[in-house]
């Protein structure tokens, strides 16, 4: 993660009072361009700090208003329980509601990378202690078999973003919402399984392989409603 002589304080001021109508001007970059269900994710620099705002103001007035508001208070409460936590990238507040903004990490992340090199094992402990980590916090992150959703630093460690589809512990904790909730749990580890099988296959414990491909009739049933839950948020987040 990149370093600076300045504190987490002092860099969220050098963003404080952006406002949606500033994106356009100060923007050195744009990361994806907005569609009809997703927003368009800017580049700011500032002082040698450079940030990513995920923005929804772009969007149609029922949507932009209405689901990506609720999405943008999701990620913001997201990252209110994982502040502080090493992987994931340090958030700079909202803009206007509609809005989120975030750290840019440096690095790549590691779609396709399996066909240029081979990460190793250590790399998959350390995303595993990561996710672990994250999962104490009472989150499950919920996309992780997205590839672009895991980022290798220039240190070598794993990072990891876009929080909008995160599920807390304390909104499924009640049955059986507690049974779907583990599931998310274990399709984040599951995630690191599938990302592994295409690096070290060798290195992935075999109760893990078992279990990784083993689905009982409960087991789908549950996985069942979780993808159609995990669907909408992917789709509108």
């Amino acid at each position: 993660m990149s370093k600076t002589e300045m504190t987490s304080p002092q860099k969220r001021l050098v963003f404080a009072g952006l406002t949606l109508s500033d994106l356009p001007h100060r923007r050195c970059g744009v990361i994806r361009g907005p569609s009809s269900t997703r927003p368009i994710l800017w580049v700011l620099e500032e002082n040698n700090i450079r940030v990513v705002v995920k923005d929804y103001s772009a969007n149609g007035f029922l949507f932009r208003n209405i689901i990506g508001r609720f999405l943008v208070w999701r990620e913001y409460k997201a990252y209110r329980r994982l502040k502080g936590l090493e992987g994931v990238p340090v958030f700079y507040g909202t803009i206007g509601g509609l809005a989120v903004v975030f750290e840019e990490l440096p690095g790549r992340n590691v779609e396709g990378l399996e066909h240029e090199t081979r990460l190793p094992e250590k790399f998959f402990q350390d995303l595993r202690a990561l996710v672990e980590r994250i999962h104490k916090r009472g989150l499950a992150h919920c996309d992780l078999k997205r590839a672009p959703n895991t980022i290798i630093g220039p240190d070598e460690k794993p990072y990891i973003v876009d929080w909008s589809a995160a599920i807390a512990h304390r909104e499924f904790r009640f049955f059986p919402l507690n049974l779907i909730y583990q599931r998310f749990i274990q399709d984040d580890f599951n995630a690191i399984i599938k990302l592994q099988l295409r690096h070290c296959p060798e290195s992935i414990d075999p109760e893990e392989r078992t279990r990784y491909f083993h689905r009982g009739p409960v087991e789908r049933a549950i996985r069942s409603i979780r993808d159609g839950a995990r669907d909408i948020l992917q789709k509108i987040a």
